[in-house]
């Protein structure tokens, strides 16, 4: 068993709300967040305030303890306030991709039984299809302003009481993001409020920041890495988060220059946007101290060319999922030079691990050997929604998390990412589910039988790769047409990039599909 090297930090039991706004009071004017398009600045004291005015006019609406409330936007400055007023109204916050068709926010308001949607007025149409859908929505209030909804903006003139909700952090759910695990369709992570703040005050020593420091949010807010990394970590304390709303490379560099950011957190394909695009060489990033990726593993030799183009000490990793809410490694800022490449870190406050092997589960590993990682520590999820045999499967009866990666530690406890178990593809950090696509493309009529896998294209992006088994009756069907049969019924960032026509799809004799020989075919 290995265990963290660094101090234990007591659980945080707090509601998250106040457990990253406690000092908002003591930063005051102080820039909270700052629109990265616009310059729109909204000051710790107003943040303090907005959110417990729109927790008041959430709860005149009839918000309270117990309900779920969807949260559907990109980035923008108001996500924060939203988040925040939601929890302190008493509700568990799902967040949905923006990207996300009606069909598959639908599913998502289906199986968190949310009642309650915040969207922008761009993603309306797709919010209110949604729950015609689902069913059991009682209201869609919007973040900006549209005709015949609520907006936030109003709220903030409510003069109803702000809620006092007796929140247990211990038990209550703060946090429901949705993820397929190591293997399935996705699935609701049930995070607490003390789970989610405990990690935050467990990352904290490493990923030291403070009032002088500026944080550029591209990744969403949606995923738990932008939640914990570019809102709550930082809002928790007193930096100033610069917002944009997607990446756009230009944008985001202009972003950089302008607003003289210092810490960067970002997944590999900004890493290799950063080393490799000339757009680079235009801009004055001369302000950036740091740059930590995580989301998905990152090549060594990447990482160095990025580093030693901005002039940076070695890009930092970190690991996690969102089981566990989400951190578990980091490469400690204060340690970049020093740690070996390609590392994902040590482990932080805590936190426990084992490395067991692939072919005997109930075998610990030591230093060197590489096999199944697992985690226990205070910021293992409550447990999937609804889900207990799910559940059961992904945590052991001894509260060990079974996260489905191949991993190895050095002698210094530094942790290598080498695998997956799963079966999870991650197309640019975002989660895409082979199971749901197969899923899917079954229902197209001329598609016999299918199969997913996840290879590397050449701009070494994880992509869905689809092995189909046509129907005697559609020998005519082609790559470009199973494509936009998905294409048109998912998000961009779950689409089919390739396509390879086969006899068949490769079995066990359980009926599980073979995806090693699939891959060999690749």
């Amino acid at each position: 068993m290995f265990r963290s090297e660094y101090a234990d930090v007591q659980p945080v039991e707090l509601p998250i709300h106040d457990a990253v706004l406690a000092r908002a009071p003591e930063f005051g004017d102080a820039p909270a967040l700052i629109d990265g398009t616009d310059g729109t600045t909204l000051t710790y004291a107003q943040l303090d305030r907005f959110h417990r005015r729109v927790a008041a006019g959430l709860a005149e609406a009839g918000v309270a303890k117990g309900d779920v409330l969807a949260l559907h936007s990109p980035n923008t400055i108001a996500f924060p306030t939203a988040f925040y007023a939601a929890t302190r109204a008493g509700a568990s916050v799902t967040t949905v991709h923006p990207l996300a068709t009606a069909e598959e926010f639908a599913k998502q308001l289906s199986d968190s039984a949310a009642r309650w949607i915040v969207t922008v007025s761009p993603l309306l149409a797709t919010a209110r299809r949604a729950a015609e859908l689902a069913g059991g929505v009682r209201e869609i209030f919007v973040c900006d302003s549209a005709p015949g909804h609520r907006s936030l903006i109003d709220m903030l003139a409510s003069t109803a009481p702000e809620p006092h909700v007796d929140i247990d952090p211990v038990t209550d759910v703060a946090a429901l993001p949705y993820s397929s695990g190591t293997t399935g369709t996705p699935k609701g992570v049930m995070l607490t409020h003390r789970q989610i703040a405990t990690n935050l005050a467990q990352l904290q020593p490493l990923m030291s920041a403070g009032p002088e420091d500026r944080i550029l949010a591209v990744l969403p807010f949606f995923h738990i890495y932008g939640l914990t990394a570019l809102m709550n970590a930082p809002l928790r304390v007193g930096a100033s988060v610069v917002v944009l709303p997607r990446f756009d490379l230009e944008t985001f560099l202009a972003a950089i220059q302008n607003h003289r950011i210092t810490g960067l957190y970002v997944a590999p394909p900004i890493v290799l946007a950063l080393a490799k695009h000339p757009l680079v060489e235009q801009y004055d990033l001369s302000s950036l101290r740091y740059l930590v990726s995580a989301a998905a593993p990152l090549d060594a030799r990447l990482a160095a060319a990025c580093s030693a183009r901005l002039g940076l000490p070695p890009v930092g990793q970190a690991y996690g999922m969102t089981e566990l809410s989400p951190g578990t490694h980091v490469v400690p800022l204060s340690a970049m030079r020093e740690a070996p490449p390609g590392t994902v870190g040590k482990l932080i406050a805590g936190t426990e691990m084992r490395i067991v092997s692939l072919d005997d589960p109930a075998k610990d590993l030591d230093t060197g050997e590489p096999g199944e990682i697992l985690i226990r520590g205070p910021q293992i999820m409550k447990g999937y929604l609804g889900r207990p045999d799910d559940t059961a499967a992904m945590i052991d009866a001894d509260g060990w998390l079974h996260t489905g990666d191949v991993g190895h530690v050095d002698a210094d406890g530094w942790l290598f990412v080498v695998d997956r178990v799963k079966e999870l593809i991650k197309y640019k950090g975002f989660q895409v589910a082979p199971a749901e696509l197969e899923a899917l493309l079954l229902t197209h009529p001329g598609i016999a039988d299918a199969a997913v896998i996840g290879v590397y294209n050449d701009q070494g992006n994880e992509v869905p790769h689809a092995f189909v088994v046509r129907q005697p009756t559609a020998s005519d069907l082609t790559e470009s047409e199973v494509m936009m049969y998905v294409a048109e019924r998912v998000a961009p960032y779950k689409r089919v990039r390739q396509v390879t026509f086969t006899d068949a799809v490769p079995r066990a004799a359980s009926g599980k599909i073979l995806r090693r020989q699939l891959r060999e075919r690749t």
